[in-house]
């Protein structure tokens, strides 16, 4: 026989990554009793580490933190966690085209008339992404013409050489981890103009790449969970939340194996297609409905390969590469942090190590291949970046975050034409005892571990006034 046990809090918080740890770490601060329910047997979300051969952590998930994250770099030095910078010294490598080219600083060697059409391309996406920034952006001026086509066609009307068009397809696939053609003008100037501009979303020095926690990013997520200690559960995925509309709040939550948890408010802080998946009686609002319809996930495969030595860095390279025609077209060197977290002992058994991303239509192509022929095309690249010593790795670890079944898929959900227009306002705004929460519905920093923390912040603040 099951017996199913009932719990009772203030607050259920549906989601233990980032956002809903945050959340529930401001509310349990406010003096409200708060229960987390997550549906893995871990906690993290889309952060994840493992280990490489000798011990080092690497991350599967999300990992980088950047200059103008304010949230999560505060996060970071409150749980008594550490930065250390990206590898970037040495010489970038690019390929556009047939033409290679290895570089020093931000830009490639590219020829002038590509490096002025991407310029000019860059100066009006930004000029546009400023004033969608700072503001709802289906309240933004043009709003509805940026919504009304994809972000393809508008830099298909906007770029004109070939070459130019490539980069751009290169850092929309990188960044949101789907094609231009997937997504509106509107969604990708809102994410450009949340994150303060594209250089900021594309460097690595100055950028959102610059930093690495040590330990790896998921450590965030477990120091949270370590201050919430027995409030948050684990394996206990939500199927149902009843729900009853103002004048008389409160939500009965139903999970698979787990509590039924009756509460006052509910913190929903999962991806937009997973939010869908879950039974609302009664059911939600139509807009809230029609919305999460239409935010799928990017895809992408990401993949470690580890060495006996970082050995680009004795040939002058950074470890960081790009290319518009091969399928891992973005490349970093991920190599651990070479001394331990609470010093500077080098790790002597750390590896050297590439990071790589199979994107949008790549990592579709990538996921229909069997293992052993994925593995081949990456080292392939990666040799074609290298050299042949890249032909010989220690380990190689990967992951698809499409066939994860509590994430499906990676960075994060994005918006075709006409989504935020028509359903946007319901993005945020509360639904009786329901609130949302997530990086997608960051105003900052949106599909970022700091737009997570800012929905976790922006949540707490909704809910504590009422339970006063």
């Amino acid at each position: 026989m099951v017996v199913v046990t009932e719990r009772s809090a203030d607050v259920v918080v549906v989601g233990a990554g980032v956002a809903g740890l945050v959340a529930a770490r401001d509310l349990a601060r406010g003096g409200a009793d708060v229960l987390v329910l997550e549906a893995r047997d871990r906690v993290g979300g889309r952060l994840l580490n493992a280990e490489l051969p000798g011990g080092a952590p690497v991350e599967l998930g999300g990992q980088w933190v950047g200059p103008g994250q304010d949230r999560v770099l505060r996060l970071i030095g409150e749980l008594g966690l550490r930065t250390h910078p990206t590898h970037a010294d040495g010489e970038h490598i690019a390929e556009f085209g047939p033409s290679r080219s290895q570089y020093t600083g931000r830009i490639p060697r590219l020829n002038p008339l590509v490096l002025a059409d991407i310029g000019q391309a860059q100066y009006r996406l930004d000029r546009i992404a400023r004033r969608v920034a700072g503001t709802d952006p289906w309240r933004a001026p043009g709003a509805e013409a940026l919504d009304a086509r994809t972000f393809d066609t508008w830099l298909r009307g906007t770029v004109r050489t070939a070459s130019g068009r490539a980069f751009f397809r290169l850092v929309t696939e990188a960044v949101f981890s789907a094609g231009p053609e997937d997504m509106s003008a509107l969604w990708a100037a809102f994410y450009v103009g949340a994150a303060g501009g594209l250089d900021r979303l594309i460097d690595v020095v100055g950028g959102a790449q610059q930093d690495r926690v040590i330990g790896g990013t998921q450590c965030i997520a477990l120091r949270l969970a370590e201050q919430l200690g027995d409030r948050v559960v684990l394996d206990a995925p939500v199927t149902d939340i009843e729900w009853q509309p103002p004048g008389a709040p409160g939500v009965r939550v139903t999970t698979r194996g787990g509590p039924t948890v009756r509460a006052r408010r509910a913190v929903v802080a999962v991806p937009p297609p997973l939010a869908a998946r879950i039974r609302f009686t009664p059911g939600l609002p139509g807009d809230r409905d029609q919305l999460v319809q239409r935010m799928p996930m990017g895809r992408v495969i990401k993949v470690n390969v580890a060495y006996e030595e970082p050995f680009w860095r004795r040939a002058g390279l950074s470890g960081q590469a790009n290319s518009t025609h091969r399928a891992l077209g973005t490349v970093f060197d991920n190599t651990p942090y070479a001394g331990t977290p609470d010093g500077d002992t080098p790790h002597g058994s750390a590896p050297g190590v590439l990071v790589g991303f199979l994107e949008g239509r790549h990592a579709d192509a990538g996921s229909r291949m069997d293992p052993g022929e994925r593995r081949a095309r990456v080292i392939d690249d990666l040799a074609g970046y290298f050299g042949p010593r890249a032909r010989r790795p220690l380990a190689y670890i990967e992951r698809d975050w499409a066939e994860e079944e509590y994430s499906r898929g990676c960075y994060g959900a994005f918006a075709p034409p006409g989504t935020l227009t028509r359903f946007g306002p319901a993005l945020r705004a509360p639904v009786g005892p329901l609130h949302w929460a997530g990086t997608e519905t960051a105003a900052g920093w949106a599909g970022y571990i700091d737009g997570a923390a800012e929905s976790g912040h922006r949540v707490a603040r909704e809910i504590l006034p009422g339970l006063a």
